[in-house]
């Protein structure tokens, strides 16, 4: 706003004093309207939306590209790269808290300078009708002294002196509170390019949550509500199966976890699973042994155990959905498989009433890695028909087949029952002899 001070000859005009005075009020008001902030422009919405859409694709590309190669690394690779990712998460989490701290901290500097701009506001109406009253008392005087030609000119000297003193109060108080209002509109300009900025930057943690996956429902200080969405890889280019076509018909799995956490940290505590489908004791085990490794090792640097739980955990999913399936697809007219995540073992009910047992590798199915037979159950009734040694030179038999046999788990079990009936053949031709 711009004003110029009139030369103390002149007469204040205070129809123009009022004038500013209301405009001040209507700048006041526009920046303490119920929005907080102005309407943003059309455009600068556009290209809000615009940027973030470019951003999104930028991002997306990226990780395609990024992810084009990820089921050839190996374990520690996967690890490696998870760990990129967490870092570039955090990130921006850092710079999200960083901006959000200084759009409150402008925020707070805005609201003090806007109760004070309303103080003075009310002063300098309270001085304007100040001298109004003045005005009046003047008229009022000239009228019933006008009598005495000196007493009168004392009266008015006196008047005018005491005037021209509020008048350079209230030209004082025009100026201080247009500098106010100078720097009050850069600061709303810097908090609604803050609030832009915090604006971008939420969308980008919202698009990196739709791939993490992961979801914080509720959270009260001692116990978070996750839900966790574990996107489940094809196994386009496994060597597990024969046929892999009908190996896709899960994308995604659901879940949601119920997490107790120790008093003042985030180190998980207890843990519930819904729906409780996938094992995860040893995984909660294994991040309470890090809280406690923690504590009795303070500047020991780690990772927080809720994190690598939650990886551990999306990671075991992966792996059971996978083998589930794998083993759906592999249940054969002669056998039936089962698998049982508590062990990570491969139960093949077999013709005759023999079960074998499968160890399945670590990665496995997501890596070629071969399987082992670790054993035979028999029921009861064919306890004395079925030696030891019979069963140790089939398991010996078994697990000396080549790797590639032993990474298709059709294959795999096929031979251990080919094996099975030749020796069988072989002990009742020895019987006969």
């Amino acid at each position: 706003m711009e004003m110029e001070i009139a030369s103390s000859s002149e007469p204040l005009d205070l129809d123009t004093i009022r004038s500013r005075i209301s405009e001040l009020e209507e700048i006041y008001r526009t920046c303490n309207d119920d929005d907080g902030f102005p309407e943003m422009p059309s455009s600068d919405s556009d290209e809000l939306l615009q940027d973030c859409a470019l951003q999104l694709e930028s991002k997306v590309q990226q990780i395609l590209a990024d992810c084009s190669d990820v089921s050839f690394l190996g374990i520690e690779d996967l690890d490696a790269y998870l760990e990129h990712l967490k870092e570039e998460l955090n990130t921006a989490e850092a710079e999200n808290a960083r901006i959000t701290s200084e759009i409150e901290g402008l925020s707070r500097t805005n609201l003090e300078d806007s109760n004070r701009l309303e103080s003075d506001i009310e002063m300098l109406k309270c001085s304007l009708d100040l001298i109004s009253s003045q005005d009046s008392v003047k008229g009022i005087e000239g009228e019933c002294f006008s009598y005495g030609e000196d007493q009168s000119e004392l009266i008015n000297s006196y008047g005018d002196q005491k005037l021209e003193l509020v008048k350079r109060c209230v030209w004082f108080q025009i100026f201080k509170l247009d500098d106010q209002i100078e720097k009050s509109k850069t600061i709303l300009k810097s908090m609604q390019d803050f609030d832009l900025t915090f604006k971008r930057l939420d969308t980008i943690e919202q698009i990196e949550a739709v791939f993490s996956g992961l979801k914080v429902i509720e959270f009260d200080g001692s116990c978070i509500r996750l839900s966790l969405v574990t996107f489940i890889p094809k196994l386009e280019d496994a060597s597990c199966l024969q046929n892999l076509d009908d190996i896709g018909e899960t994308s995604e799995v659901n879940h949601e976890f119920q997490i107790e956490v120790v008093t003042g940290s985030m180190e998980p505590k207890n843990v519930e699973m819904f729906p409780n489908d996938v094992y995860i004791g040893d995984i909660t085990d294994a991040a309470k042994s890090f809280r406690q490794l923690h504590s009795e090792w303070p500047s020991l640097e780690m990772r927080s155990s809720l994190e690598w739980f939650v990886n551990k955990v999306q990671d075991r999913i992966v792996e059971c959905t996978l083998r589930r399936l794998v083993v759906k697809h592999a249940n054969h007219s002669r056998y039936s498989l089962e698998y049982w995540d508590r062990d990570e073992t491969i139960v093949a009910h077999l013709v005759g009433g023999i079960d074998a047992v499968i160890k399945v590798p670590q990665g496995w199915p997501i890596s070629p890695c071969p399987l082992g037979l670790i054993s035979f159950r028999n029921p009861a009734h064919h306890s004395k028909d079925i030696s030891l040694t019979f069963l140790c030179k089939i398991e010996e038999m078994a697990n000396s087949l080549d790797v590639h046999v032993r990474q298709n788990l059709c294959n795999f079990v096929d031979a251990v029952e080919k094996a099975l009936v030749e020796q069988t053949r072989l002990e009742l031709q020895a019987d006969k002899i």
